[in-house]
């Protein structure tokens, strides 16, 4: 992901912007479905958009269905409308995008193209016929942050997060929460790379925690550098967007993207006719086919691998990590007893709760 999305992610809440807030209307295609994949870097990234064409392959396979794929199609519109409207010309009419920047030229796309649906991952923007999507992945990073607190001796965790936004921010906190349900006194230390995909950043930022004494590392950055670092180093980690096992023997957990689970049945409604967009987006929790775990490796030992899964079925069936009561690292109430964090606060998150040491 750039580093545009997470930024202009929360103008497009609830409550904080009508971008997204359209009224909805039910949506029916005139033929049968024909996706299309349009990926912002290419398709062998390793990470995030690696992740989005191993679902076009997983659907196209469920579904009988030829799902073709453009690479490398950056942020802007002179990039972006002549590759939709290809497709379109050639009679496709489920166009899929894969980045925020996408967000207005797809909603300008959808408004001209009435009879054609668009799907955005990471976007921002809705409309009758226009949908985007993103996962909970704080869920994920939650079950991540138990095999760290599992596996680690000193108690003392590292991350390696692109940027101090929400999306971030939300994993790094609930990294901590994971794991002092294993043990109580772990502790967090971040850095940020302020980039999303910058394998250099990330070997600093990951060598520079090793060498204040963590154990496990942990990320949100695109790249699978802090997984080869540890196995460099001798410590575990745990990886992100992809199993990232496949680039280390360190990486004992990943949260990945399993999209497959929501666009396959997104299309299927699409092609019976009704189809009716969330006004604010999809939010995608586990059960709903947003980010899942790859977990987990051979270090990992049975219980605490039981402890995970019955953790992971509990989220499935409704458990809220952000349920209050929750005190940030200075002392203020983030979330009261008996509530539980609402979207919007969750995607303008700019806070740590204790035991997360941020280092930007």
């Amino acid at each position: 992901m750039k580093l545009a999305l997470t930024c202009s992610f929360l103008l497009a809440l609830p409550g904080l912007s009508t971008a997204m807030a359209d009224s909805a209307k039910s949506f029916s295609l005139a033929d049968d479905p024909k996706p299309a994949l349009v990926l912002l870097s290419n398709k062998n990234d390793g990470g995030w958009s690696q992740a989005l064409d191993e679902a076009r392959a997983k659907v196209g396979k469920e579904l009988g269905l030829r799902i073709p794929v453009v690479e490398n199609v950056p942020e802007n519109a002179a990039a972006i409308r002549p590759t939709v409207e290809t497709f379109i010309d050639r009679g496709f009419n489920v166009i899929i995008g894969s980045a925020f920047g996408y967000s207005d030229t797809f909603k300008e796309l959808a408004a001209e193209y009435p009879d054609v649906a668009f799907l955005n991952a990471a976007g921002t923007t809705n409309s009758d016929n226009l949908q985007s999507f993103y996962g909970r992945t704080y869920q994920s990073q939650y079950l991540c942050g138990m095999v760290a607190g599992g596996l680690s001796e000193s108690g003392k965790l590292g991350f390696v997060g692109a940027n101090p936004y929400g999306l971030v921010n939300w994993t790094v906190n609930a990294y901590l929460m994971g794991a002092r349900q294993i043990n109580p006194d772990a502790t967090v230390t971040v850095v940020f790379t302020g980039a999303w995909n910058d394998p250099v950043k990330e070997r600093a930022a990951a060598e520079a925690l090793v060498e204040q004494g963590i154990d496990v590392i942990g990320q949100h950055v695109d790249t699978p550098t802090p997984q080869i670092v540890a196995q460099e180093k001798g410590i575990y980690g745990t990886g992100h967007h992809r199993d990232f096992s496949e680039f280390s023997a360190a990486t004992q957990c990943s949260s990945v993207w399993v999209w497959e689970r929501f666009l396959a049945p997104e299309i299927e409604e699409i092609a019976a006719g009704g189809w009716e967009v969330e006004p604010n987006g999809a939010f995608l929790s586990i059960a709903d086919g947003g980010a899942d775990i790859a977990c987990c490796g051979d270090a990992v030992p049975e219980g605490l691998e039981a402890r995970v899964m019955a953790e992971r079925e509990a989220l499935i069936d409704g458990k809220q990590i952000f349920a209050g009561p929750i005190t940030d690292s200075k002392g203020t109430v983030r979330v009261e007893e008996g509530e539980v964090l609402s979207d919007a606060d969750l995607w303008s998150m700019d806070w740590f709760v204790p035991g997360v040491v941020s280092q930007q």
